[in-house]
């Protein structure tokens, strides 16, 4: 059993935080391109290429490359073969130009060296119409998780969101740690 995000079992965190039910409830259908951008061992990639299905395309991109080998190894297990991954760094990425229907960052928008060139590259890598996803950490404490001091609240999330050319579409609690921002490309 790998143990990844907070070195947590998988199983444990999903008793606080559902990744089929966060994805399906931010829209993501079958057939549907997703990205996922600091992907870690891809706790939300395999929900989302089950999701998507073999008519629908995964990218999983993430700085760790020992965390994209435990991501290849378990889509390899799973039988998954619609995810494409890559290990480099989110700031210097554009996994493809107006492809995606949805770009995801699954409370990893806080860890970057400059979210704002992340969140631009995520505007170039989405269709007219797709969705940008922000899940995040509440800037609350909490009994685990990164410092409170480095996350970003809900309105710090949107501002830098909308900077880059997104228009909020909903902001919502989704469990007890974590908010979900949706934006559209403008």
């Amino acid at each position: 059993m790998h143990k990844g995000f907070l070195g947590l079992p998988e199983e444990e965190r999903r008793r606080w935080q559902n990744p089929d039910e966060i994805l399906t409830g931010a829209g993501l259908q079958s057939g549907m391109t997703f990205v996922d951008i600091g992907c870690g061992q891809g706790f939300f990639t395999l929900p989302a290429a089950k999701i998507v299905g073999n008519e629908g395309k995964v990218y999983a991109l993430d700085i760790s490359q020992e965390n994209i080998a435990v991501l290849v190894q378990k889509s390899r297990a799973t039988g998954l073969g619609n995810i494409t991954s890559l290990t480099a760094e989110a700031e210097n990425s554009v996994l493809c130009e107006a492809c995606a229907d949805m770009v995801f960052f699954g409370i990893v928008l806080h860890d970057f060296r400059d979210p704002l060139k992340v969140l631009s590259n995520a505007h170039r890598m989405l269709k007219p119409g797709g969705t940008l996803v922000n899940l995040d950490w509440k800037k609350e404490p909490t009994p685990f998780g990164p410092p409170e001091h480095i996350r970003f609240s809900e309105a710090k999330a949107g501002q830098l969101i909308t900077s880059q050319g997104f228009k909020i579409a909903s902001v919502n609690n989704t469990g007890m740690y974590h908010y979900l921002i949706t934006a559209e490309p403008q």
